[in-house]
């Protein structure tokens, strides 16, 4: 069985990626900054990549040719990592990349993922462009963890609904596009309904048997909040442009496209919080 290197692979989508290639037989190569995290196998082989070090692509990329591609989060920089290593991946011998964007990210050509997803386009290369919705796994391991945990969800989203979906249901995408070779395809990813932030803080009140209160906040309290607690001015940037498509209903959509593909149903977000429920900081009523 041919290997996939997983870029990312120390991630919550990328370790997710991991499993369900293995569960589909793969050989997976895990391109990482933290190998000492990834456990080698007969059929898992971790090592050591960065995107900024190009000393480091031609380890990762040897012997390979189908790469999962995801960028570092919300920079306005990842197409400057990203495209050199697009072109070396085509030079060393990849025929295939499955590269993860995000949500809407096509109705911007200034959005840094569509930028990627453009130079994929014209790489010469087949690809296939996932472009999933907000992770349900923010709320348990993810940045509104610490939110969830002290009760107090604050995000600037006003009653906009979203429709989370979780990692797992994208990472069993990603494994069938690589068994099924499904070129040139891009495939918009939600979970199955799309909830308000006030909805989902009530969802985890009742799995979780502790009150999940939801506050909105304004766009500006949350920049304060974010400078505050240290986040670069350019990633701050990335959170207000994409909380202002939430607010506008942008991220509302639900598709099918999970259930299409993977023949199974993505999880709710219901089901979601009672699998993580002694995970998110909330320990559920006895």
């Amino acid at each position: 069985m041919e290997s996939i290197l997983v870029t990312g692979a120390s991630g919550k989508l990328g370790k997710a990626v991991v499993g369900a290639l293995l569960e589909k037989g793969f050989n997976v190569r895990a391109a990482t900054r933290n190998t000492a995290g990834i456990k080698w196998s007969d059929r898992l082989r971790p090592v050591l990549f960065d995107y900024e070090d190009s000393s480091l692509y031609g380890a990762a990329l040897d012997n390979i040719s189908n790469v999962f591609l995801v960028a570092p989060p919300l920079d306005f920089e990842a197409p400057a990592k990203l495209m050199p290593f697009i072109d070396r991946a085509r030079d060393a011998g990849v025929r295939y990349i499955v590269f993860n964007s995000a949500m809407r990210a096509d109705l911007d050509e200034r959005n840094p993922l569509r930028i990627i997803e453009r130079h994929l386009m014209k790489s010469g290369l087949d690809y296939t462009i996932l472009r999933p919705n907000f992770f349900m796994e923010n709320f348990s391991a993810g940045w509104l963890a610490p939110m969830v945990s002290a009760g107090r969800l604050r995000v600037p989203a006003d009653e906009a609904k979203t429709s989370f979906i979780s990692v797992e249901d994208i990472a069993r995408v990603a494994a069938v596009c690589f068994e099924e070779k499904r070129y040139g395809e891009d495939c918009s990813l939600t979970g199955p309904e799309a909830l308000s932030y006030g909805e989902a803080a009530r969802v985890l009140s009742e799995v979780c048997g502790r009150r999940v209160a939801y506050i909105p906040m304004t766009e500006a309290e949350m920049e304060q909040d974010a400078r505050r607690q240290g986040m670069p001015e350019s990633a701050i940037r990335y959170m207000v442009e994409l909380f202002a498509m939430v607010r506008r209903g942008f991220m509302a959509d639900t598709t099918g496209v999970v259930a299409e593909v993977t023949r199974k149903s993505p999880l709710s977000f219901r089901e979601f919080a009672e699998k993580n429920a002694m995970t998110c900081g909330i320990r559920k009523a006895a």
